[in-house]
C-alpha cells in the first residue's frame, strides 16, 4: 500500500499544521445500495420516521470547543484537512473519513487534549473507523509512519482503548455522506449533482459552527444546494417525506454552506477543494456559486 510519508503535526495558535502530499485518484464507485423504500402517495403529509430520531437524538453534539482549553477551530480544521489526505493516500473509503472526523469530535466533547496529541487523537480515530469501515484497514504502523514515528506504537494503542471507552464502543454514528445518498437516489440524482452535494458536504467538515447540525439535515441542505446550483428544481415532495425536513427547516443550514463557500480559500486548507477540482469528481470545486438572488428565490418557495 503506497503512502507518502507525513510529519509530525505540532500545532500552535499561529502555526501551520505539516500536510501529507495528496495525489488524486479515482471516484469510488458505490457500495451495495440499500433498497429504495416506497415513495409516499402524492400530497402525504411530512413523515419523519423512527430511523431519522432515533439516529439523529442519540449522537447530537454541541461547541465543546470552549472547554478545550489549548484547542481553536483553526487546529481543528487543519486536522481536518490532513485526515482528508491521508483517506486519499490510503484510498480509503469516504464513509471512513466521516466516521473518524464524528469520533474525533464526540471524543473532544468529552475529553478535555492538548494540542500536540490532536494529530494522536485523529490518527487513532481514522484508524477505528477504518477498522468499522474498510474490508482491508490499514495497521498500527501504516498510521504511525504517516505522523513520521511522532508517537509510539504503546501512544496510539492507549489513545484508542481511551477513545472507544470515552465513546462507551458505541461507534455506529450516523454520518451525512449516508444520508446524502439516500436521499440523492430518492430522486435519481445524476452522479456529477450527487458529487458537487458531496463536495459541500465535506467541506462542511471543516466549520466548527457546523457540527452541532443533525447529519440527515446537513445532507439534506447540501443536496438542495446542489439541486439549485444545477437549476435542478427545489425540496420536493418525496424529498420531504424521506428526510422529514421541509425547505424552511434546511434554509439556516444552506445559508452557513453559503457564507463557508463565498468565503476566500485559505491557502492552509486546500485538501477538499484540491481534491473535487479533479476531472474524477467532475471538478465541481471549480464551478461557481448560485447567485445570492437565485438561491434566496428558491429557498423562500
Amino acid at each position: 500500500m503506497p503512502v507518502v510519508r507525513g510529519k509530525k503535526l505540532v500545532v500552535t495558535a499561529g502555526s501551520k499544521m505539516p500536510k501529507l502530499n495528496a495525489t488524486t485518484r479515482e471516484n469510488q464507485m458505490e457500495g451495495p445500495q440499500v433498497k429504495r423504500a416506497s415513495s409516499p402517495p402524492h400530497g402525504a403529509p411530512k413523515k419523519r420516521t423512527a430511523f431519522i430520531d432515533i439516529t439523529n437524538e442519540k449522537f447530537v453534539l454541541c461547541n465543546y470547543m470552549p472547554s478545550q482549553p489549548t484547542l481553536n477551530p483553526e487546529m481543528r480544521a487543519i486536522l481536518i484537512d490532513w485526515l482528508v489526505e491521508v483517506q486519499e493516500n490510503f484510498e480509503l473509503y469516504h464513509e471512513t473519513l466521516y466516521l473518524a472526523v464524528k469520533m474525533a469530535d464526540h471524543y473532544l466533547s468529552k475529553t478535555p487534549v492538548h494540542r500536540e496529541l490532536l494529530q494522536l487523537v485523529g490518527s487513532t480515530t481514522m484508524l477505528i473507523a477504518s477498522k468499522f469501515e474498510e474490508r482491508s484497514p490499514p495497521c498500527v504502523d501504516d498510521f504511525l509512519y504517516i505522523c513520521d514515528d511522532a508517537y509510539k506504537r504503546e501512544e496510539l494503542i492507549a489513545m484508542e482503548a481511551k477513545i472507544l471507552q470515552a465513546l462507551s464502543f458505541d461507534i455506529n454514528i450516523p454520518i451525512p455522506y449516508r444520508f446524502l445518498r439516500r436521499y440523492a437516489k430518492c430522486v435519481s440524482a445524476g452522479m456529477d449533482t450527487l458529487t458537487l452535494a458531496r463536495f459541500f458536504c465535506e467541506m462542511s467538515l471543516m466549520e466548527m459552527d457546523l457540527v452541532e447540525e443533525r447529519g440527515s439535515l446537513l445532507a439534506s441542505a447540501c443536496l438542495l444546494l446542489a439541486l439549485i446550483s444545477k437549476d435542478l428544481g427545489g425540496w420536493s415532495p418525496i424529498l420531504q417525506f424521506h428526510s422529514g425536513y421541509q425547505t424552511s427547516d434546511l434554509a439556516p443550514v444552506i445559508r452557513k454552506l453559503y457564507e463557508m463557500l463565498l468565503a476566500p480559500a485559505d491557502d492552509k486548507l486546500r485538501a477538499i477543494r484540491n481534491k473535487y477540482s479533479h476531472k474524477v469528481f467532475f471538478e465541481v470545486a471549480s464551478l461557481p456559486l448560485v447567485d445570492t438572488d437565485i438561491l434566496e428565490n428558491a429557498l423562500s418557495q
